[in-house]
């Protein structure tokens, strides 16, 4: 006899955020399918969503009282009680006044009051008529929300409440559970992992004001280690010099030179599980850095003698045990070859090979587009998303090799 399977939330807590949008009643059978596959569901609704659903219908449903007014739930604490035990927030549909809120911390009711103080994923799916979806606004506070790491499930084309035809129409049902059930799956799955990440440029000096450099922002290597850090592992970040915020529960060392980050990535090779190498790391320096300031006339400006930098990268190589290793390809052309080739001959086991010239992609972006391939050769090619997006796709793709080691291992035993 057959096993009746698992249902995919079970033991889960999920808080639904409905707002005012025509698709509110959409929510219901969302909610419908949450409760059926086992998840335990706190309903809020902005005062907008109860005219066009009543909250009875979401109470009956869920099982729970739904929440509706931060003020008379204020004794009860809900904007503090609720993201505490969420495993996920789902808003679903979403206005353009809500990701308007959400963006810039706003806290005028219960919803958007709780977004400030949750550490769970948040899952937004927007809903509205195409114009508004397409204004300049409205793209910049969903921008923003990415960012942070909010994962945005974009509206589809289609009939709109308005009688035109446009991309506004709230995402289907099955496409809202899946990234549901992709981010409760990636939560915590790092656990026990040592990650050890390097990011930024590195700078290689001419004299005590000037430097060889590169464009990179280290936003890459800034995303995965948040990624990594939010699915449980522990993380130190070896970063050149950028403008950007240390991710929280992030161990950092700031370096310089390709000779300091050389020294940072080896001093902590030992304890690392995981090696993910985003840094852009200067290929060259000068062979004779000045002392002083060096002036426009003087003779040293006619020529600039330039020598490698060591190949952090084959060092890591050369020297790990057990790890796993990433690196990056950031290339203009040929970007699979090129990006196999040193796959192979720096013996990784995942390589992230990007186009810098790709349009709303590369570097100081905040989007990326990307293929990975693993020492097995397969091939994932994935479409311009979010960097914080980009990273957890990397992370899953380690953890498949991860799997397939041991599942290796098992079939040997």
């Amino acid at each position: 006899m057959q096993a009746e399977p698992i249902p995919k939330f079970l033991g889960k807590r999920i808080v639904l955020g409905v707002t005012g949008s025509i698709a509110a009643y959409k929510a219901v059978e969302l909610l419908r399918s949450l409760v059926r596959e086992g998840a335990h569901v706190n309903v809020v609704l902005t005062e907008a969503a109860a005219r066009f659903v009543a909250p009875l219908t979401f109470e009956v449903l869920s099982g729970q009282p739904v929440a509706t007014d931060l003020f008379a739930t204020h004794q009860e604490m809900l904007h503090l009680r609720l993201p505490e035990q969420a495993d996920a927030i789902v808003v679903a549909p979403a206005t353009a006044h809500f990701l308007a809120k959400a963006a810039l911390g706003l806290a005028d009711d219960l919803l958007s009051t709780l977004l400030l103080t949750t550490r769970c994923p948040l899952i937004i799916a927007p809903a509205m008529d195409g114009d508004m979806w397409a204004h300049p606004t409205v793209v910049s506070h969903v921008a923003q929300l990415r960012q942070r790491g909010a994962l945005i499930i974009d509206p589809v084309e289609g009939p709109l409440a308005s009688g035109r035809i446009g991309q506004g129409r709230l995402a289907e049902e099955t496409t809202i559970l899946a990234a549901i059930e992709a981010q409760l799956s990636r939560s915590r799955d790092w656990v026990g992992e040592r990650v050890l990440v390097s990011a930024g440029p590195t700078q290689e000096p001419i004299d005590p004001v000037r430097f060889i450099s590169n464009r990179s922002s280290g936003k890459m290597g800034y995303a995965i280690a948040q990624a990594a850090r939010e699915r449980g592992a522990a993380v130190t970040l070896v970063t050149g010099p950028t403008s950007l915020p240390i991710p929280a529960g992030v161990d950092a060392v700031a370096v310089t030179t390709a000779e300091e980050m050389e020294k940072a990535l080896m001093m902590r090779l030992a304890w690392a599980t995981v090696i993910i190498m985003a840094a852009a790391v200067a290929d060259f320096r000068p062979k004779h850095p000045a002392d002083h300031k060096l002036k426009k006339t003087e003779h040293a400006w006619k020529s600039l003698t330039l020598e490698p930098t060591r190949d952090i990268l084959h060092l890591l190589s050369k020297r790990r045990t057990s790890q796993i290793l990433v690196g990056f390809a950031a290339e203009t052309q040929n970007l699979v070859a090129h990006a196999k080739e040193k796959l192979i001959r720096k013996r990784l086991d995942l390589i992230v090979a990007n186009d810098v010239r790709a349009e709303g992609a590369g570097f100081g972006s905040d989007m990326n587009a990307a293929t990975l391939i693993d020492r097995d050769q397969r091939e994932i090619r994935l479409p311009l998303m979010p960097k914080r997006e980009l990273a957890h796709h990397i992370l899953d793709a380690i953890q498949r090799l991860r799997t397939d080691v041991r599942r290796t291992c098992s079939q040997t035993d």
